[in-house]
């Protein structure tokens, strides 16, 4: 069940953003709390909410705060978004409509789409991995880098402050959600091959690099964990004819064996794929054994990204040889640019 409880908001903070920041007194405590300002509207101090408290209950520490689910007081009888009728979080109590970008496409038609697409794709293992690519790419003038946000960590678009951040400093040229995933700041998409196809194709995108959001689902199973989402990831690239690149997750630091050196997460995606990708790591990362894949090795700056102010920190924790393999990875996606 819902772990589900009332509260009333005490501080409301900017509704600029598509998350609105707010501390509400729940059972007598002062608490902090999100709310989405495109599925709720704005919410005022005063306001009576219903609040989801199941990740601060649980401990965690991606999206570890109370989620409003409903503001009592001003929220009843939202009106929805005119003309949209394509579901996103179907048959739960936040399904809402949305236009989806595949609507507005030229080519929106039972034809298949014009194939190949032939621009370059990189496709994330973790949410922390784009801040440092998107700035790779930028310094190695790859050209508009867009980002699909895709299932596999936080689902809204607008809870990555590392996605509006990017976007404001022109790293970013876009951002479309796809699949379960909502609230893109350039729309969203049904599946990630029509965001992908949107963007090379109608907004003009260099590059593309699809990923999970903040956070990820894990089990600590092989399998069982949203890093499989960038095997469905790159096999659509693929088939749309992108050159596919692979962003390993790697580690120096973490607690837990096996994402040191290059994680489990990786290594099993790169052992199910059913085509050969790119993947970049930095010099003297390359695999001990060839396999079919192609291995790219690139000097990467870490003091020059450590000087961006961008994060410098992966779960917590200081990790140069995670951004390292990111940083490899946006310049290999620049350079795969002008193959």
């Amino acid at each position: 069940m819902l772990r589900l409880k009332r509260g009333t908001v005490l501080v409301a903070g900017p509704a600029d953003a598509p998350e609105q920041r707010l501390a509400v007194s729940v059972d007598g405590e002062r608490r902090p709390a999100v709310a989405d300002v495109g599925l709720l509207g704005v919410t005022q101090p005063g306001d009576e909410v219903v609040v989801n408290v199941e990740a601060v209950e649980l401990g965690l520490g991606s999206g570890g705060l109370d989620i409003v689910h409903v503001n009592l007081t001003r929220g009843i009888g939202g009106s929805g978004t005119a003309g949209a009728h394509v579901m996103k979080l179907n048959y739960t109590s936040l399904q809402h409509a949305v236009a989806p970008v595949e609507e507005g496409d030229a080519d929106a038609t039972p034809d298949a789409p014009e194939l190949p697409l032939a621009r370059p794709v990189a496709v994330l293992a973790l949410h922390g991995q784009l801040a440092p690519l998107a700035w790779a790419f930028g310094r190695a003038r790859g050209g508009r880098l867009g980002y699909v946000q895709t299932f596999g960590g936080a689902l809204p678009g607008g809870h990555s402050c590392v996605v509006r951040e990017l976007r404001d400093g022109g790293l970013l040229a876009g951002h479309l959600t796809a699949g379960p995933a909502f609230g893109g700041a350039d729309g969203d998409a049904i599946t990630t091959a029509a965001a992908l196809h949107h963007g090379l194709g109608a907004l003009g995108w260099d590059a593309a690099v699809a990923g999970p959001g903040p956070g990820i689902l894990g089990s600590g199973s092989a399998l069982g964990h949203g890093g499989m989402e960038a095997l469905n990831s790159a096999h659509t690239a693929l088939a749309l004819g992108c050159r596919t690149l692979l962003v390993p997750r790697m580690s120096a630091t973490d607690l837990r064996a096996r994402h040191r050196g290059l994680s489990h997460h990786t290594s099993t995606v790169l052992g199910l794929l059913l085509a050969p990708v790119a993947v970049a790591v930095p010099e003297g990362h390359g695999p001990e054994r060839g396999d079919h894949h192609e291995w790219i090795e690139r000097a990467t700056d870490l003091d020059g990204y450590g000087a961006s102010g961008l994060p410098t920190r992966s779960m917590g924790r200081e990790d140069p040889l995670f951004f390292a393999a990111a940083l490899a990875a946006g310049g290999a996606l620049a350079d795969m640019i002008a193959r």
